[in-house]
């Protein structure tokens, strides 16, 4: 089977596996996994080997940007020490547990070598994090924080291996020499960011078309990868970018710029991120090959050890990381504690996934031990995906953590809308106080206005079932004239298309009205809360 239907038959199965997942409730990342983990040993199944290079520069800067361009700016900057606790201080602490364990329990692993496996197996995925966290129903901060720090650890981590690496051959490594590498790569990381997203900016407000603005903003990730990673912190170079990007973007992109990279980067994200997961599950063949039987027993039984160390190591960081900083009154007063169920699930959110395979496998093969420090992070990701993020949901239900109140978004989407609409019609009365509109064009503009302004009202009078007491839900006026005019919209399209068959439209012109139509479709699907 040569390389391109290999290819194209991942890319199926990987559909295939998420909509079965959505049809069985299953989380689709976990799913994948176990896929892959099932074909790699069926005979005739085609060998899918990792590139690391290849996940690190093609799948990870897109991967990345994509997550963080719908990151809230503000969110991080409220909770900036506790997102610089988890993706600074917990994978430095979670590499020194497993350091010491592995170095205890492999003979003749340097220490080295020990700190590049910590390094490897310390960040939880960003892919993991954010695939799981946004479909489990977490409140809005613990999203906010467990994806804050998936973006940033992966910068702490390879950095940290880097320097792990290159003291295994120095005959008396530095590690303040290491501490000043990695304050240098993360400056120089953050700096190649701001400079990414002011160039961007400064393009987008002088790019008019779409597709071109669509072009720039594939390209950003990769270039603000490659300006940065021989040097500093590729992985904070793009992460930065995407946020400052997407906190500018309602000023710096055309509304139809906006809603075209939504559907390109959502389907981007879907098929990365499948692909990968899938790709880690199909490694298991390759990653066993080459150990003798002894070898691989010992092998698997440090690959527990460090699992253990890796779940343990997150709640014996994160509790006093909580609680302990907000002893001091200032700290207090600003950022009260919370209940302990944050910090527990939290801790139990710690998937790995597929960076921390292509970082070790990336190891050279000079490197002591290398097949087993690879085994090690196979089973390490497969027990934290498969024990952690199999389980989460359960967790969280059991903590009875809620997502964010619907009634409550509601209502402050209403206020919102309310006071743009006060804006909006504010400038309409003075716009045809200084030059009359044709007759009937103000009425129009007036009853659009309070249409949008009314829905969000309307849907909090009625609510998604109402009170718990209370009377069945009633379909709201903007939920009628939607279902009405949907109906009519499809009647619309029919005739085109009969035109079209008949030969009395042109296929062209048929595209034209029929982008108008599916336009105001997705306007109405969006008023309709769906």
């Amino acid at each position: 089977m040569d390389s391109q239907v290999q290819t194209l038959a991942l890319v199926v199965v990987v559909a295939a596996v998420y909509a079965l997942a959505r049809r069985i409730g299953a989380l689709p990342p976990l799913l994948l996994v176990l896929v892959g983990l099932v074909a790699s040993v069926v005979p005739g199944i085609p060998d899918y080997t990792l590139d690391p290079e290849l996940v690190l520069t093609f799948f990870l800067p897109p991967l990345l940007y994509a997550a963080s361009v719908q990151t809230s700016l503000p969110s991080l900057r409220d909770n900036a020490r506790s997102i610089g606790l988890l993706a600074v201080g917990l994978v430095l602490f979670t590499a020194l547990v497993v350091a010491v364990v592995a170095h205890a329990m492999v003979d003749g692993l340097p220490w080295g070598a020990a700190v590049a496996l910590g390094a490897i197996v310390a960040p939880p995925d960003a892919v993991a994090a954010t695939a799981v966290a946004r479909r489990t129903g977490l409140p809005r901060r613990v999203v906010t924080l467990l994806e804050g720090e998936s973006l940033v650890n992966d910068a702490t981590a390879l950095t940290t291996l880097r320097v792990a690496v290159a003291s295994i051959a120095a005959s008396s490594p530095s590690w303040g020499s290491a501490v000043g590498q990695l304050l240098v790569a993360a400056a120089g990381g953050v700096a190649v960011g701001v400079v990414t997203a002011k160039v961007v900016a400064f393009l987008r407000k002088r790019v008019d078309d779409p597709v071109m603005d669509s072009v720039i903003s594939l390209l950003t990730p990769f270039a603000a990868f490659a300006a940065s990673e021989s040097w500093s912190s590729g992985v904070l170079a793009v992460v930065v970018a995407g946020i400052l990007l997407g906190h500018k973007a309602p000023l710096i992109q055309s509304p139809q710029s906006r809603l075209q990279q939504a559907g390109i980067w959502s389907t981007i994200e879907f098929i990365l991120q499948g692909v990968v997961f899938a790709l880690v599950g199909l490694q298991l063949k390759s990653v066993v090959q080459g150990l003798e039987d002894d070898d691989l027993g010992h092998a698997l039984l440090v690959s527990l050890a460090v699992s253990a160390a890796v779940v343990v190591s997150r709640p014996l960081w994160i509790f006093p990381a909580t609680y302990l900083p907000r002893r001091i009154p200032s700290v207090r007063r600003h950022d009260p504690p919370p209940e302990w169920k944050v910090p527990a699930v939290i801790s139990w959110a710690g998937m790995r996934g597929a960076v921390s395979l292509a970082a070790a496998l990336s190891l050279d093969e000079t490197v002591p031990h290398r097949r087993t420090l690879v085994l090690v992070t196979f089973v390490v990701i497969g027990v934290t995906l498969l024990l952690q993020g199999a389980t989460l949901p359960w967790v969280i239900r059991r903590l009875g953590l809620h997502a964010p109140d619907p009634v409550a978004d509601t209502l402050q989407e209403a206020s919102v809308k309310q006071r743009a609409s006060r804006a909006a019609e504010s400038v309409l009365d003075e716009l045809a106080a200084r030059n009359p509109l044709p007759d009937g064009v103000e009425d129009r503009l007036r009853d659009g206005v309070r249409h949008r302004a009314l829905s969000a009202w309307e849907r909090l009078g009625s609510g998604p079932g109402g009170s718990a007491n209370g009377p069945a839900p009633t379909e709201t006026p903007s939920a009628a004239f939607a279902r009405v005019r949907k109906a009519m919209l499809d009647a619309e399209r029919a005739v085109l298309v009969q035109a079209r068959d008949a030969g009395r439209l042109e296929h062209d012109v048929l595209q034209r009205l029929q982008r108008d139509l599916d336009l105001e479709e997705t306007m109405l699907t969006r008023d309709d809360g769906d």
